[in-house]
């Protein structure tokens, strides 16, 4: 008989993820500065996953935007698709059960999402001028409290993402300030996202969201008291990483890779809900300025060691992304 998912993640292991307080970071502290910059460093060049307290998001905030969020997803399917993201040029809004596969090879995600990111009038020039990812939300009517938990959400996980770029460049001998064209006009984007139990009859290999790298720059992630959060270690096994009260679980995407030339990893992970429970999670994708160059950190390089990834827009890297996960 073939297994439907793959053996449950060694929760024994979740030690090897740090959990790092990022509290007073950027306030003139500087042995405080070179304290966090030594963990964040140590834990990039690890495993590129992190637990991250002392972050300045109200927990108000994520209250509202949860409890907002198991109101959505309790609608009915034909409410939710009046926001579907197909109706979306700027990619926003609701996906379905089984829209995303991010395995390759795997059955589709069996997850329901929506997708929330800066919002532009049709009027902006960026919008007129058709640059990808940019455009208007499309907001469900119910709850009421959707747009609002959302934006109060959204600016507050910015400024995480932000202060947390400033400790990215200490942790590599850089400036503090060398992330700041990255920074500028960042596009990030918020998602939604609910997990029903993994099915009896599951497709073998099926999971809640396949086996991948994030895209972009930063994963910042609040999930809820289920779990189903794996991480691959460098030996190919799979470590739990929980969740952890007041915590927010930090993962490194693909372009702080590219730009690092590998020393900082990004690493594979995945969801599989076997809780018997609904489970819901909240990723905010710190993206960066969408202009912006990726080239290779020359620090990062080894002596006599060339770039592994040649230059790209943060633009260019996000499309690639998207057509290769929604093929």
């Amino acid at each position: 008989m073939v297994q439907s998912t793959p053996d449950a993640a060694n929760n024994n292991e979740t030690s090897a993820l740090p959990v790092i307080d990022i509290s007073g970071l950027g306030q003139g502290d500087t042995v405080r500065d070179a304290d966090i910059a030594e963990n964040i460093r140590a834990a990039c060049e690890d495993k590129g996953f992190l637990y991250v307290v002392g972050h300045g998001v109200p927990t108000e905030a994520l209250n509202d935007l949860r409890a907002a969020s198991e109101a959505f997803f309790a609608l009915p399917l034909g409410e939710k698709l009046t926001i579907a993201m197909a109706n979306s040029p700027a990619n926003r809004g609701y996906e379905p059960l089984a829209a995303q596969t991010l395995e390759a090879g795997a059955p589709p995600d069996q997850k329901e999402s929506v997708m929330i990111g800066v919002d532009l009038p049709d009027d902006d020039p960026r919008v007129v001028a058709g640059k990808f990812n940019h455009g208007p939300n499309q907001w469900p009517e119910r709850p009421e409290s959707f747009k609002p938990a959302a934006e109060t959400y959204f600016r507050h996980m910015t400024a995480f993402g932000t202060k947390l770029m400033h400790g990215m460049a200490l942790s590599l001998d850089l400036p503090a300030d060398y992330f700041a064209g990255f920074t500028t006009d960042p596009m990030c984007s918020l998602r939604l996202l609910h997990y029903p139990p993994q099915r009896a009859n599951a497709e073998p290999d099926e999971k809640g969201c396949g086996a991948h790298t994030d895209f972009g720059g930063l994963t910042l992630l609040w999930q809820d008291e289920v779990g189903g959060l794996e991480v691959q270690n460098k030996d190919g096994s799979w470590i739990a990483a929980p969740p952890m009260p007041g915590a927010y679980v930090v993962n490194l995407g693909d372009m702080i890779q590219r730009w690092t030339n590998g020393r900082y990893r990004s690493t594979l992970h995945r969801v599989i809900n076997r809780s018997g429970r609904e489970r819901y999670s909240i990723p905010f994708f710190y993206t960066g300025n969408p202009d912006h160059e990726v080239r290779c950190i020359e620090n990062c390089l080894a002596p006599g060691e060339s770039p592994a990834y040649p230059p790209i827009t943060v633009s260019g890297h996000i499309q690639a992304m998207y057509a290769k996960t929604y093929a």
